[in-house]
């Protein structure tokens, strides 16, 4: 390696280093923030998810099933903060209080463990990206890959996929194929089907069909089409950037291959602040409560990729589907054939799209 690489190397290195130390400050919880926020987003939830299924119109039950999703998106968030250690680590109450909600959630704990610490560990990169996150594929791989792999890979990141995500990605992704691959491991998986069935069959049997629905059903299919959208968009978007091997860090991933979704007060509340996910994957030990207090006091998370939840940024997230190196940008699926220099006709472009 030539001097000049090592230096900057070095650099490189130096500049990580002084980006985590400058993080450090926010990665502290106030236990009595914590606990604040944890018993009045579990109350609020209870609340709503009560009102679907007592209230006697059912439009009601209808906006009480709306307003249990957003809660739904809130509390997850303060799981997936619990289970990174940013929230009331060590807490015993707090992890039962967690554990139960992940069971009726379909998020059992050591398969989401195990996935989103790998996805953290590995974001920003082409390898493994199936691992926790949507796959990720080069125009490259898509020239060369088969039929069934671009199928695959287009079924997974399809819009219809993340809407239907409660099953697709809950259900399945998250506790089912788990526990069939390796049941010694994830025994937990088994309990969340156990759990969440049970949860469902309880409402139907002794409440009836609506009751369950309203009550149950619904929130969870709105808040995991919510929920996948949120962290589809956070790494697939127009913007984002895929490093090479030798420039790759966690830290410069974090900048480049993470997205800032802008919310207004509202939707921030209700989605724990997880737009501000550049700031998350910096540095994970972040409370929710505290990522938007790291972004404004450190200059180098000023100016990520933006992205929003109006229709046209949607639509853009959603036509980012391949990685073109050449270019370094992300590109629709159709592109994979008509970039300058490919030796591929126009004509196979239609099959391929």
């Amino acid at each position: 390696m030539a001097l000049e690489d090592v230096s900057d190397q070095r650099s490189v290195e130096r500049a990580d280093r002084e980006l985590q130390l400058a993080t450090r400050p926010f990665a502290r919880q106030t236990a009595a923030r914590s606990w604040w926020c944890v018993v009045s987003t579990f109350a609020l939830l209870l609340s709503a998810l009560a009102g679907a299924i007592l209230a006697p119109w059912w439009p009601l039950r209808l906006a009480f099933s709306v307003l249990g999703a957003l809660m739904l998106v809130r509390t997850f968030i303060l799981y997936h903060d619990f289970m990174h250690g940013s929230i009331l680590p060590g807490s015993r109450l707090a992890r039962a209080i967690f554990y139960s909600y992940a069971a009726v959630n379909l998020t059992p704990p050591r398969s989401w463990r195990d996935s989103h610490n790998f996805h953290h560990a590995n974001v920003g990169r082409i390898a493994g990206s199936n691992v926790g996150a949507f796959p990720l594929m080069t125009t490259a791989m898509w020239r060369s890959g088969s039929r069934s792999e671009r199928m695959a890979y287009r079924v997974i990141r399809h819009p219809v996929t993340i809407l239907c995500a409660y099953l697709s990605i809950f259900f399945f992704s998250v506790t089912l194929l788990p526990l069939l691959r390796r049941p010694s491991r994830y025994w937990d998986s088994a309990l969340a089907l156990l759990a969440h069935g049970s949860a469902v069959a309880a409402l139907w049997i002794f409440a009836g069909f609506d009751a369950a629905f309203f009550g149950l059903l619904l929130p969870m299919m709105m808040a995991g089409a919510l929920g996948g959208y949120l962290f589809y968009a956070q790494h697939s978007f127009p913007g984002m950037r895929i490093l090479p091997d030798e420039e790759w860090t966690a830290y410069r991933a974090a900048l480049v291959s993470s997205s800032y979704l802008r919310f207004g007060p509202v939707l921030r509340w209700f989605t724990g602040n997880i737009g501000f996910h550049h700031v998350h994957h910096l540095n994970s030990l972040i409370p929710f409560y505290r990522l938007p207090e790291a972004m404004a006091a450190i200059p180098e998370l000023h100016h990520p990729s933006v992205t929003t939840l109006r229709p046209r940024d949607v639509v853009a997230c959603f036509r980012a589907n391949l990685w073109d190196a050449s270019s370094g940008r992300m590109v629709r699926y159709r592109d994979a054939f008509l970039l300058p220099g490919d030796r591929f006709p126009r004509a196979l472009s239609r099959l391929a799209s």
